[in-house]
C-alpha cells in the first residue's frame, strides 16, 4: 500500500472542495469543513507546514473516506 501523500493544508482543503466539502468557519488557525452529509472535519492552516500523514489518515477516518478513495482523488503527488 502506498504512503499517504504529504500535503500542505491549502492541498487538502482544495481536495476535500472537490469532494464537495464546504468552509462553514475558521476559528483560530483553524478551518472547520462540512459536506452536505453531514461528514464534517477540522484542518489546521499553519503556513510552511505539511499535513502529517497521522492527522491526515485520522481526518479521512472522521470523514469516511477509504485510502483508496482518496489515492484516486488526489492529483498525482511524487
Amino acid at each position: 500500500m502506498n504512503k499517504l501523500p504529504l500535503l500542505s493544508s491549502i492541498e487538502l482543503i482544495k481536495i476535500l472542495k472537490k469532494l464537495g466539502f464546504e468552509e462553514i468557519r475558521q476559528r483560530g488557525s483553524h478551518k472547520y469543513l462540512k459536506h452536505p452529509d453531514g461528514r464534517a472535519t477540522v484542518i489546521p492552516v499553519h503556513s510552511g507546514q505539511d499535513i502529517g500523514r497521522g492527522l491526515l489518515k485520522k481526518i479521512l477516518n472522521e470523514i469516511e473516506i477509504s485510502r483508496d478513495d482518496w489515492q484516486k482523488s488526489i492529483p498525482h503527488h511524487s
